[in-house]
């Protein structure tokens, strides 16, 4: 699955920077350490030496530290050299050192293939190597915190509780399946529907908690559609705080996406204000129109905005006309908030508030905009607390929906009147496989090189 040659790569971020750091690890690092400065090291302190080239001209004053296995964060040998952080003295350090390495086979390092190595080393499971990538990737700092949580084993620590509960639960009922005759007997004196049914509760509760941790990990894809001259721009400058947009009374103003990442409560927000949706002759016009509905189909949440100058005609053809057309185009459980806009140009704002189901704001004055925010965060199923939350993937939530499914069909196999141990096992069975996935057992090796590929190099 992996190569068993040592491997080197930049660990930290492309560009200038004071430090820059270049990561080693694989069997037997010693000798290449030894090549490099003429000097052995002992396993976990500070070297401050010189790396020179092959003439003999010093390349960098560094900092060098070896780890040996399997104390350290890939279980293997690792060096790290603590570097001056310009691009080209990296690039030299990097040459250097595969010049050096190349009799024990030092090549250059595949996108998280660091972390890989600590995964199958059993130093980390899968859902703790994804939380590196995702600490390394958050968009706010309750999303820093949530991988951090995740990074330590939150998430993996409640998935294997539930794996061993299911297991327990396996245990008992195939334990009893040479006794057909008792199987009725058995799952009352086992308890085994409560148990069933507490861990259906405790793998409810991790979902949702998933869910939570998905919005942390990936933010919101928020849309902002509408007819031409609605105010989708200035709702879009409203919320994001600055000018992004250009506003004009001329409509078809935007006629592309535009695109600024916010957090609302620390959850991240990315917002895509659209063209005014409308038939058009104006071909860039209808290119940015087209585009809008792609951004509706791959929307999170869509805003449809409407004009209180024809709030009057609110249910016009018009207007449901293309109400329908966003509700056709929407990507499945994806939520609509109907908004009205430019509040402040109404007579009797309260009683059009009271009359109307929609949201009603003013993108010009702010009114109203705290209370769409919340909306928005509702709408989404955010619940409010980021107390404990952790990171989670599609990947997981996928898991945990299969996981569920599993255990709803073994419990309609243990239900009275249609008891079948044999398909009751193989249902808790299937169940536990998918939890064990998130953590990476029983995981085809495809999907895991899939899964690390998407790594930073270096990681």
């Amino acid at each position: 699955m992996t190569r068993k040659l040592p491997i080197i790569a930049v660990a930290t971020a492309p560009g200038k920077a004071g430090v820059g750091v270049i990561r080693i690890s694989g069997p037997q690092l010693l000798p290449i350490a030894e090549a490099l400065f003429h000097k052995a090291l002992t396993p976990r302190q500070t070297n401050l030496l010189t790396l020179r080239d092959a003439r003999g001209e010093t390349i960098d004053q560094l900092i060098a530290i070896y780890f040996a296995a399997p104390a350290s964060f890939t279980g293997e040998d690792v060096l790290e050299l603590q570097c001056h952080g310009g691009p080209q003295l990296l690039e030299l350090v990097m040459k250097r050192c595969l010049e050096l390495g190349k009799d024990q086979g030092l090549v250059i390092a595949e996108p998280g293939e660091f972390s890989l190595r600590a995964y199958l080393n059993n130093k980390i499971d899968l859902a703790q190597a994804e939380a590196i990538a995702d600490l390394i990737d958050a968009q706010s700092e309750a999303a820093v915190r949530g991988a951090a949580r995740s990074l330590q084993g939150v998430f993996s620590n409640d998935i294997n509780a539930l794996i061993e509960e299911i297991t327990q639960l396996r245990i008992l009922v195939e334990s009893t399946l040479d006794f057909p005759e008792e199987e009725i007997e058995f799952l009352e004196n086992a308890q085994a529907r409560q148990r069933l049914s507490a861990v259906m509760e405790k793998l409810h509760k991790l979902r949702e908690g998933a869910k939570q941790g998905k919005i942390l990990r990936d933010g919101i894809q928020l849309v902002l559609a509408g007819a031409p001259n609605v105010g989708k721009s200035s709702l879009l400058n409203r919320l994001a705080g600055e000018e992004v947009a250009i506003v004009t009374p001329i409509a078809g103003t935007t006629r592309d996406r535009v695109k600024e990442s916010i957090t609302i409560s620390g959850i991240p927000m990315h917002i895509i204000d659209t063209a005014g949706l409308r038939e058009t002759s104006d071909l860039v016009e209808a290119k940015g129109i087209e585009r809008s509905w792609e951004a509706i189909q791959a929307a999170d949440l869509v805003i449809f905005l409407q004009d209180s100058n024809s709030i009057n005609a609110i249910d016009s053809a018009a207007v449901l006309d293309l109400k329908a057309q966003i509700l056709k185009a929407l990507p499945p459980k994806c939520p609509v908030l109907e908004v009205i806009n430019k509040s402040d140009l109404l007579a009797n704002e309260a009683s059009h508030q009271s009359e109307s189901p929609s949201l009603l704001i003013s993108a010009k004055t702010g009114d109203g905009v705290e209370t769409l925010k919340q909306k928005i965060l509702e709408s989404v199923g955010w619940g409010g607390s980021q107390e404990g939350a952790i990171v989670a993937r599609r990947r997981h939530l996928d898991c945990l929906d299969r996981a569920a499914t599993h255990l709803d069909k073994s419990q309609q196999f243990a239900a009275d009147g249609n008891i079948s141990l044999e398909l009751f096992a193989e249902e808790l069975r299937l169940a536990q496989d998918q939890l064990g996935h998130i953590t990476g057992k029983l995981l085809p090796d495809d999907l895991l090189g899939k899964i690390f590929s998407q790594f930073c190099i270096g990681k």
